[in-house]
């Protein structure tokens, strides 16, 4: 289990606390360090006529600083689990060494120029929100421990929603935001990604007659969407595993399907693509199996092959077919605004913010969605069809999974109007075609034809490192190909061609020949690591009472006397001529 980062950094927490002299010596050592850093200029000149090469320096003296000098020498260095790391709850006068102003006991801090040392809570409170946004979550939780200013100041950043919906997009549920600081969102978030390592009960669900060709998880409704090549919709409660509605037969092979919570899209083989809007007041969003009415229920026309590929953003809708082009749709008047064409048949697309990119034959394209212009291409990425696609939700990074089974990483840097393309990684954990890809941060899956599906954790291979100044900064951690671990875990037991595969917080689904449904279900992982974490907890905390009372007893040292008076008296490896060796030796002669 990969829980071991939590138990560790709150062990951590336990041994700072008490070791207060320490750390107060740590911090003496980096406010030196600092004070240094900060005294050769003020601090509104600092605000006008701060540089791009001021800055990195400051960042970078700042993480050597507070990770080599402030006693956080606790924390592993191997551990990815980018939790904030709570205060021990000291006092900021117990924790912050005080600020050593001139005077005439203390000449050596006088000098010429008048300056006289400063800690970082002496900054302006702009910058030092700069500095704490170039910090990533790792860097950010080091800082928020050296003391109770600057754990309020990291804890309530805005930098964790940046964090947090670069990773997964905004939160699924509305308001929920407001319940919950964007730092406990982001821990949170982050514990249940480490789930898919656990345990997991697979839930199958029957229904469809023929092969599932496309799969979605709605994961903001707790519901999923299948169909295939018995053309009708089913719509699944994800909970519970339970049919929920399915749709008239609309006759003809459904290929792709895409959803939120107003609308629901299904692509069909003979160019059209049929649409549900959601329904005021019903609870599972869509009326499938309601009498055909053109509010709610309608089709529009345009491409002249079947639809492969769907998805959908708040303005637009996009289409992909084999008749060798993406279109662009108007979200609320149903109309093209954009026709982007290519070579071959599209076999896959993921829209991004302004760009949206797409699979056509071996290739795999990057387009802009406002201009329609071509930003760049990545010709042959496989031997054969590029079938699968997927993308991190800020658009950096590519996977392509292709004929060939073999799985690639790209890396898409920006660089003005251009845009540079570098592989990063490469997989091959399937002896077949892959024939879908989803990405959740950090998890990419894989469906393939050899009926396996490959779970792939990228979190070694990425940086999460905020842009400095405009300037476009890699974000991968480049590896050699041969050092790249394997696929983390491999789920087997399937028929062969598996066609469709999408992700969740802690749910996979999946569909292929067998004409069933498979949910892989890891909340009881979930559930279960909570129980060890809240038992991890009590246990921590007897430990710090028992050992505070020590502490007291120690300090007292009443303990101390009794404890000598009595050694005194029963010395262990003393006088043996006591009575209890006496009747040992006694024994040991009568014996004999």
């Amino acid at each position: 289990m990969a829980f071991e980062c939590q138990e560790s950094i709150e062990v951590c927490l336990v041994k700072n606390s008490i070791d207060s002299g320490e750390q107060q010596a740590g911090l003496s050592e980096f406010n030196s360090n600092f004070n240094h850093i900060t005294s050769n200029f003020d601090a509104k000149s600092q605000l006008e006529t701060e540089t791009e090469h001021r800055e990195s320096g400051v960042v970078c003296l700042l993480r050597n600083s507070i990770e080599e000098q402030a006693g956080l020498s606790h924390f592993s260095p191997d551990s990815d689990h980018n939790t904030l790391i709570h205060d021990s709850g000291k006092s900021q006068s117990e924790i912050e060494v005080g600020i050593q102003k001139p005077s005439p006991s203390n000449p050596k801090v006088n000098d010429t120029s008048g300056h006289y040392r400063r800690l970082i809570t002496d900054l302006p409170s702009a910058l030092i929100s700069e500095i704490l946004n170039c910090l990533d979550p790792k860097e950010l939780g080091v800082v928020s421990c050296v003391s109770t200013v600057l754990n309020r100041l990291a804890s309530e950043h805005s930098v964790w929603k940046d964090f947090y919906c670069e990773r997964w997009g905004a939160p699924v549920v509305s308001g929920f935001s407001d319940e919950k600081s964007w730092r406990e969102l982001f821990v949170e978030r982050e514990f249940r990604s480490k789930t898919f390592r656990g345990r997991f009960s697979i839930d199958v669900l029957y229904g469809h007659t023929e092969a599932v060709r496309a799969v979605f998880l709605l994961a903001s409704a707790k519901l999923i969407f299948t169909s295939g090549y018995d053309s009708i919709v089913r719509m699944w409660d994800m909970e519970e595993g339970l049919s929920i509605a399915c749709s008239r037969p609309l006759g003809c092979t459904i290929r792709a399907v895409a959803a939120d919570k107003k609308l629901l899209l299904v692509g069909g083989s003979d160019g059209f693509i049929h649409c549900w809007r959601a329904v005021e007041g019903l609870s599972c969003l869509f009326d499938l199996v309601g009498s055909q009415n053109l509010s709610t229920e309608f089709r529009i026309w345009e491409h002249e092959g079947p639809v492969t590929c769907l998805a959908l953003d708040i303005k637009r809708i996009y289409s992909g077919s084999w008749d060798m082009t993406v279109r662009i749709w108007d979200r609320s008047s149903f109309k093209v605004v954009k026709v982007l064409r290519h070579t071959d048949w599209v076999w896959g697309l993921v829209p991004r913010d302004t760009t949206v990119a797409s699979t056509s034959g071996s290739d795999v394209y990057v387009w802009d969605t406002d201009s329609g212009t071509l930003l760049t291409i990545i010709s042959n990425a496989h031997v054969g069809n590029a079938y699968a696609l997927a993308r991190s939700h800020t658009g950096d990074f590519l996977f392509t999974g292709g004929e060939d089974g073999a799985i690639h990483m790209f890396e898409v840097m920006s660089d003005c109007m251009e845009r540079n393309v570098l592989e990063v990684s490469t997989w091959s954990p399937h002896s077949g075609p892959v024939h879908s890809l989803a990405f959740e941060f950090p998890w990419l899956v894989s469906a393939s034809a050899d009926g396996r599906m490959s779970l792939i954790d990228v979190r070694k291979l990425l940086q999460t490192c905020k842009p400095s100044l405009g300037k476009n900064v890699s974000k991968v951690r480049h590896m050699d190909h041969k050092s790249v671990e394997p696929p983390q875990r491999m789920l087997h037991g399937f028929g062969c061609n598996l066609f469709s595969v999408d992700i969740g917080a802690d749910r996979i689904v999946c569909g292929g020949e067998e004409g069933v449904v498979r949910i892989w279900n890891f909340s009881q992982a979930l559930e279960a690591e909570q129980r060890a974490r809240a038992l991890r907890g009590i246990r921590l905390e007897n430990r710090m009472r028992r050992r505070r009372l020590q502490i007291e007893l120690t300090s007292k040292g009443s303990r101390t006397d009794q404890c000598s008076v009595a050694a005194k008296k029963n010395p262990i490896n003393g006088d043996r001529s006591g009575v209890w060796h006496n009747k040992r030796g006694m024994s040991g002669r009568m014996k004999a």
